[in-house]
């Protein structure tokens, strides 16, 4: 065999042996031991990484259970079966999971809202907003243009009458909508939850008279009527307290413009 062959292939196997050794002993060095509780709380989440839970994804989720930074129960794609798995690792009792769904805080569609112009950008959400916050006349409507729809894996959520609705029997509750959506007009509920404001207008009534007939002005008269403290108005908009409210409906049967419902 030629000198001129053997020297490089000698200098490759030299070579590559050296960095067989190099990675080996860096292995070693470098180890980060796994947490085999960890590694089993985290064999159970579903992997939709949707942040419900309040973490980044289920691999924060899992190492915050583990310590015990946060409760086992917050998976909401989950629920209760897997809450109970994370307990059973554990070895701890795990409270219920209380079950949500995303909530359109908006009725503005054909109907009670105008266009005020043509939009032939990108057809998204996003997009819209950055051009005068959208084609319709209130700057806090649904801008329309399926931004959730694209982000929901569940089917959930479709644009009908250019506004979002929600197939609460389908929605879980992961908040992916509402992350994506730019106007904020998507929260996350109680599923139980049957009262709640579909309006996030923060102008004063008589300015959101004159651009939906369904917002809120904020008249107060659900404040008034509600024997629990659970509805005010904050900012020119009503807003419920979830933990006093008891969907006794004494709000939606006052409210004019009917933008409180119960569904």
């Amino acid at each position: 065999m030629s000198q001129n062959i053997v020297i490089p292939i000698v200098i490759v196997s030299v070579l590559g042996a050296v960095s067989g050794l190099i990675l080996s002993i860096a292995s070693k060095v470098f180890h980060f031991p796994v947490d085999e509780t960890v590694s089993k709380l985290r064999n159970i989440l579903p992997g939709a990484n949707c942040g419900a839970c309040g973490c980044a994804g289920c691999d924060e989720y899992a190492a915050k259970v583990a310590s015990g930074e946060v409760k086992p129960n917050l998976c909401t794609v989950g629920g209760n079966s897997v809450a109970n798995k994370l307990g059973d690792i554990l070895g701890i009792d795990v409270e219920s999971t209380e079950p949500k769904r995303a909530f359109i805080k908006c009725r503005g569609h054909l109907q009670t809202t105008d266009y005020i112009m043509e939009y032939d950008g990108p057809q998204t959400c996003k997009a819209a907003k950055l051009f005068y916050n959208g084609r319709t006349s209130c700057n806090y409507a649904c801008l329309g243009y399926g931004d959730c729809v694209k982000a929901c894996d569940y089917d959930a959520i479709q644009i009908i009458n250019n506004i979002a609705a929600i197939d609460k029997f389908k929605c879980i509750g992961c908040g992916a909508c509402a992350k994506v959506c730019p106007n904020g007009i998507i929260s996350i509920v109680p599923a139980l939850q049957k009262i709640n404001v579909a309006c996030c207008n923060h102008d004063k009534g008589a300015s959101t008279r004159k651009i939906c007939t369904n917002g809120c002005i904020g008249c107060m008269k659900c404040q008034k009527q509600c024997n629990f403290g659970a509805i005010i108005i904050e900012n020119n908009c009503a807003v419920i307290d979830y933990d006093k409210c008891t969907n006794c409906g004494n709000c939606v049967e006052v409210c004019p413009v009917q933008c409180i419902v119960s569904k």
